[in-house]
């Protein structure tokens, strides 16, 4: 059966066994190096999808290698009824090195896993610093085009129609306000509102940037009203948009102070890997960074020896190579590279750091030859021949292709990228 199995090709091997819960492309990836793959055949991809922001410091990184070499000989997995050092270093390395505000840790394995953290955290916030009347507060405000995963609880949270719809009756207690409205936020608290949960760069929804201005109301707003300000950094943290933290890149750090903050993908640099921060500040009787006691909240992998020496090892790796400030340089190299080529087929280019979207034009997309027959996205056709050029990258919605490339791309791969794409842009107009 094995021998059987190997020379089945692999597209049959996922139609008939795994479930169909991806749009997948038609690449079979075998190996990697930097921010370089290959498939099965031996065809060399630059890799600009970057796993969906997970694989910050590229493939086969020696700091990860030394890791996977030293930890599994050493031990694991260690319950969390015990207390593993590994976990605890990691924990400091956040508050400490990342955050820079005292608080503490919760880990879990995936970005979807630390927004459920930050939404129990926030019901369990309403019941001990209650509203009016002593009545206990529950609503969580999200925002329009934002994203927080597909457990129940971060569907309900996401402001997208398509990622809620056919899974209801979804958990009750949210709002979806547009994005970068101070007035509307003001005007969308209600009694029995407890936390505002945003991206302060939106990924899934398109590479759209929260304004400085609009981060510093939220702030000022929560510490007036009394609510949680919730980050979900899980796509635009750990160095992604030119600063270890994505609201860092943004705007005033001092104005901008998060409650809670989630992280995951480019955390763990493709090891799976999920991290919820709580700051250290009263919440009733007690502290916020204490609030969720033993019984309330679990992850039985979360924070395992391997895990947590494997994000620690990137975190240390993006900090002492410098290479949050790499991005910014590259994503403003880009940015500016890009608006020269005057493509009719895109109308902007926007992001932060090395997270950047190209906007496109779907009426253009959708005159150029061969769009009716594919069947496809104006994305997803503009993809399909960026993979058959040789450059990988990937969707946000209908109409951005997404550059997310590993933070340790260098200067010649960014432009034989910009390069390949440009190329592309102009043989699908057929100029």
């Amino acid at each position: 059966m094995i021998e059987e199995a190997e020379k089945t090709p692999t597209a049959e091997l996922f139609a008939q066994y795994v479930a169909p819960t991806y749009g997948r492309f038609g690449i079979f990836p075998a190996r990697g190096d930097g921010a370089v793959v290959w498939d099965e055949d031996g065809k060399r991809y630059l890799d600009f999808g970057g796993g969906v922001a997970v694989s910050s410091l590229g493939h086969a990184h020696p700091a990860l290698l030394e890791v996977f070499r030293r930890q599994p000989a050493e031990l694991v997995h260690s319950s969390n009824l015990y207390q593993p050092r590994n976990q605890a270093l990691l924990a400091k390395t956040l508050v400490e090195k990342v955050v820079g505000i005292p608080g503490k840790c919760f880990f879990s394995n995936s970005g979807a896993e630390a927004n459920e953290t930050l939404i129990k955290l926030s019901r369990r916030y309403g019941i001990v610093a209650p509203g009016p009347g002593g009545r206990s507060r529950h609503e969580i405000i999200s925002f329009s085009r934002s994203f927080h995963g597909r457990t129940t609880g971060g569907m309900a949270a996401t402001g997208q129609k398509k990622i809620r719809q056919g899974f209801g009756p979804l958990m009750a207690g949210f709002k979806h306000l547009p994005y970068n409205d101070i007035a509307a936020l003001n005007d969308g608290i209600e009694d029995q509102t407890v936390a505002v949960l945003l991206e302060p760069v939106q990924g899934e929804g398109g590479i759209h940037v929260a304004s400085a201005e609009f981060l510093s109301a939220a702030s000022k707003i929560c510490r007036e009203r009394d609510l949680l300000l919730l980050f979900d950094e899980v796509q635009c943290g750990m160095g992604r948009c030119g600063a270890i933290n994505g609201w860092h890149a943004v705007g005033d750090t001092l104005a901008i102070v998060p409650d809670a903050i989630s992280w995951a993908k480019g955390l763990g640099g493709g090891y799976p890997v999920g991290a919820a921060w709580f700051k250290d500040r009263p919440a009733g009787d007690g502290r916020l960074c204490d609030l969720l006691e033993p019984g309330s909240h679990g992850s039985t992998y979360g924070g395992s020896p391997l895990a947590s020496a494997v994000a620690k090892a990137v975190i240390d790796t993006i900090l002492a190579d410098g290479l949050a400030g790499e991005a910014a340089r590259l994503g403003e190299k880009i940015i500016a590279e890009a608006g020269s080529w005057g493509s009719p087929l895109v109308t902007e280019v926007r992001g932060r750091g090395l997270m950047l979207g190209f906007q496109l034009d779907a009426e253009a997309v959708a005159n150029c030859p061969g769009f009716e027959a594919s069947g496809r996205t104006p994305a997803l056709f503009v993809i399909d021949a960026l993979h058959a050029a040789g450059l990988l990258t990937v969707p946000a919605g209908t109409d951005v292709v997404r550059w997310l490339p590993p933070l340790v791309v260098g200067d010649a791969e960014v432009d034989e990228a910009l390069s390949l794409m440009s190329a592309v842009l102009d043989q699908l107009i057929g100029s």
